[in-house]
C-alpha cells in the first residue's frame, strides 16, 4: 500500500479553500463551548474546507469531545460564531456522520453486524424509503474497506471490541458524508484496523469529504491531518502538524518525554482527567 502520510498532503494544507470549495464546510469564530452555561474552551477560531482534515488533540477533559458534540448539535455553542456548511449546527445532519466514543445499540437489540452499518444509510432514506441495491452494495463496501466483510451476520455483541470499532467505522463509512466527525476512532483497534482506518481516511479526503478527529495519535494520525488544535480547556495552537506539533506546544498541552529518535511519547500530567465535564454522564 502506497504511504498514506504522502498521499494525504497531497492537498493544500493552507487553511485556504481547496478542491473548488468556495465556502468553508466548518467556520468557528470566537466559539465558546461547554456544558449548563459553564465554558469548558473559549475563543476557538478554525475553518475547514472541502477535503481537509484536522486533529484535535489533547488530555481527557480538554474540551475534545465537548467540541466535537456541539458541531453536532448534541451541546449548544455557549458564544460566538459557529455555522456547518453555512448554516447553525443541526440544519445538515444527511450531510455528517458522527462516531461517538460510546456506543449502547449491540447491548439493547439483538442485530448483526450488518445491521449496525445499514444504519449509516438511514440518514439519506428518511422515515419510509426502503434499502435498494445500490443502499446494499454501499454498505458491503463499507464492511470490506474495514475489513469485516466476513462478519456479515454476526451478532455486534458477540464481537470482540475491536471487531465491534471497526463495525461502528464500517457504519460512518456507509453514510458517505460530506463530514465526518470521529470521537477517538482507534480506540480498540489493533494495528490492522488501524491501517484500515488510515487507509480508508485517506480514500474519503480523496472523495472531497473533510474530517474533524479526535485523537491521542501524534505519531501517525494527527501527523496526517492538514490542520491540528492542541487543547487544554483553552486552545494552545492551531495550524499544520509541522508548525503545532512542537515540544514547547506538547509540553504546554500534556508535558512529553522524547526518547528515541523522532519518537514523541506523551505523559498526561495535569489540565484533568475524565470526561469534559466529569458531572456529566458519558
Amino acid at each position: 500500500m502506497a504511504n498514506l502520510k504522502t498521499e494525504i498532503k497531497v492537498t493544500d494544507k493552507t487553511g485556504t479553500a481547496t478542491q473548488g470549495s468556495n465556502s468553508p464546510y466548518v467556520l468557528a469564530r470566537h466559539l465558546n463551548i461547554g456544558y449548563t452555561g459553564k465554558a469548558i474552551v473559549s475563543d476557538i477560531n478554525f475553518t475547514l474546507s472541502k477535503g481537509e482534515a484536522i486533529a484535535l488533540i489533547g488530555t481527557n477533559g480538554s474540551g475534545k469531545s465537548t467540541l466535537l458534540k456541539t458541531l453536532v448539535s448534541l451541546l449548544p455553542s455557549l458564544g460566538g460564531e459557529l455555522s456547518i456548511f453555512g448554516k447553525p449546527p443541526g440544519n445538515n445532519h444527511t450531510r455528517i456522520a458522527y462516531l461517538g466514543q460510546f456506543h449502547s445499540s449491540g447491548f439493547i437489540l439483538p442485530i448483526r453486524a450488518v445491521d449496525v452499518v445499514r444504519m449509516g444509510r438511514f440518514p439519506l432514506l428518511g422515515l419510509w424509503q426502503r434499502m435498494n441495491r445500490r443502499d446494499d452494495e454501499i454498505v458491503l463496501a463499507a464492511m470490506r474497506t474495514m475489513g469485516i466483510e466476513n462478519l456479515v451476520d454476526a451478532p455486534l455483541r458477540l464481537l470482540s471490541g475491536g471487531q465491534q470499532q471497526r463495525t461502528y467505522l464500517a457504519q460512518v463509512l456507509a453514510h458517505q458524508a460530506d463530514l465526518l466527525i470521529l470521537d477517538e476512532p482507534t480506540a480498540g483497534l489493533d494495528a490492522g484496523g488501524r491501517e484500515l482506518y488510515l487507509h480508508a481516511v485517506n480514500e474519503e479526503l480523496r472523495r472531497g469529504a473533510s474530517v474533524i478527529v479526535a485523537t491521542h495519535d501524534i505519531q501517525e494520525e494527527a501527523a496526517l491531518c492538514h490542520q491540528v488544535m492542541l487543547l487544554a480547556r483553552k486552545v494552545i495552537a492551531i495550524g499544520s502538524p509541522e508548525t503545532v506539533l512542537t515540544p514547547e506546544n506538547l509540553m504546554a498541552t500534556f508535558g512529553i518525554v522524547i526518547t528515541g529518535e523522532h519518537k514523541l511519547h506523551v505523559l498526561e500530567t495535569h489540565h484533568g482527567h475524565g470526561p469534559d465535564n466529569p458531572d456529566m454522564p458519558q
